[in-house]
C-alpha cells in the first residue's frame, strides 16, 4: 500500500469513527435535555443557552485562530450563512422533537433521511449511487418500516407517518439534516472550524428568534433570565455542551471527507444507541418489530461501511 492509500484510509477511518461517535453522542444527549426540561427550562431555552455555552467554550480553544482570522467573518461565503440557518432549524427541532416525544419513534422519523440525503446528492451534488448504495438505503428504510408500522402479533398496524407535532419536528429535523450534510460537504472551501461555529451560531440565533415568534403571537413560554439556573443546571449545560463541540467538530469532519449517503447511512447507528438509552434511562421497552428493523439498520450501516467505495 503506497503512502498515498495509506493517507486515505487513516483519514476514512478517521471519517468513520467521527460519524459513529456522534452518533453516539445523540443518541444519549436527548436526556440531559430531559432533565432540564423537568427543572422547568423549554427545549428551546435549554437550546439557546447550551449552545451558546459551545461558542463561548470553542470561542476561548480557537481563540488564536479567530484573532489571526477575524478579517475574514466581513467576507464569508453564503454558503455559511445557508449552513447556519439549516442546522439551526435542524438541531433546534430535534430537541423538541426528544423532549416530549417517545425517543425511539422520534429517532426513526429523523433517520429517514437517508432517503432525502440520496435525492440530494444525486442531483445536487451529483455523486453517482452505486448498486451497493443503493441497497444499504433500501435495507435502512425497509427497517425504519419495520419499526414504525406497527408491532407483529398484534391487530393495530399503522402507516408510518407522523401522529404528533414531536414526530412531525423529528421528520423536519431529519430533512434538514440531510439538506445540512450537502451544504457541508459541497462547501468544501470553508474550514472546519467555521463550518463548526457556524452549526453552533445557527442554532443559537434560530433559538432566539423562535422565542421571540412565540412571545409576539401570545403562546406560553418562558424563556428563564441565567440567574433562573443553579449549580447543576449550569453543569448539566456546560456537559452538553462539550458534548456538542466534540461531536460537531467530528461530524463536519467526517461529512466532508465521506460521501453525503454513506455518511447518512452510518449515522443510522445512533438508532442502536438511542434504543438502549431510552430502555435503560426512560424505561421505553422495545419490541419484537423494534429489534428486527433496528438489526435491518445496523446491517445497512455495515453495509455501507465496509462495502461502499467513496469517490
Amino acid at each position: 500500500m503506497s503512502i498515498v492509500q495509506k493517507k486515505v484510509a487513516g483519514n476514512n477511518a478517521l471519517a468513520i469513527f467521527g460519524l459513529l461517535y456522534g452518533a453516539t453522542c445523540w443518541g444519549v444527549i436527548w436526556y440531559p435535555y430531559r432533565i432540564m426540561a423537568e427543572a422547568g427550562v423549554s427545549g428551546v431555552a435549554s437550546s439557546f443557552y447550551t449552545y451558546m455555552l459551545a461558542v463561548l467554550f470553542a470561542g476561548f480553544y480557537f481563540s488564536k485562530y479567530l484573532t489571526n482570522n477575524w478579517r475574514g467573518l466581513f467576507s464569508l461565503p453564503k454558503s455559511i450563512f445557508w449552513l447556519a440557518f439549516v442546522a439551526g432549524w435542524t438541531n433546534l427541532s430535534y430537541v423538541l422533537a426528544v423532549i416530549d416525544g417517545e425517543v425511539m419513534r422520534v429517532m426513526l422519523l429523523f433517520y429517514l433521511s437517508p432517503l432525502w440525503t440520496l435525492l440530494l446528492a444525486r442531483f445536487w451534488l451529483k455523486e453517482a449511487i452505486s448498486m451497493i448504495g443503493f441497497v444499504s438505503i433500501v435495507i435502512a428504510l425497509i427497517g425504519a418500516y419495520i419499526m414504525l408500522a406497527g408491532p407483529f402479533g398484534n391487530a393495530e398496524v399503522y402507516l408510518p407517518v407522523p401522529r404528533n407535532i414531536s414526530e412531525w419536528l423529528a421528520l423536519l429535523a431529519g430533512i434538514g439534516f440531510s439538506i445540512s450534510n450537502v451544504i457541508t460537504r459541497k462547501s468544501s472551501h470553508l474550514s472546519l472550524i467555521e463550518k463548526s461555529f457556524s452549526v453552533w451560531t445557527g442554532v443559537v440565533t434560530i433559538a432566539l428568534l423562535y422565542a421571540v415568534f412565540l412571545n409576539l403571537i401570545g403562546s406560553p413560554h418562558h424563556f428563564p433570565k441565567p440567574s433562573f439556573f443553579n449549580m447543576t443546571n449550569w453543569l448539566v449545560m456546560s456537559f452538553i455542551a462539550l458534548l456538542l463541540i466534540s461531536t460537531t467538530m467530528f461530524v463536519q469532519y467526517g461529512i466532508t471527507q465521506l460521501t453525503a449517503i454513506r455518511a447518512s447511512v452510518l449515522f443510522l447507528f445512533e438508532l442502536i444507541v438511542a434504543a438502549v438509552a431510552a430502555y435503560y434511562l426512560a424505561n421505553e421497552a422495545m419490541g419484537l418489530n423494534d429489534w428486527i428493523g433496528g438489526s435491518l439498520i445496523v446491517a445497512a450501516a455495515l453495509i455501507s461501511s465496509f462495502n461502499h467505495q467513496d469517490g
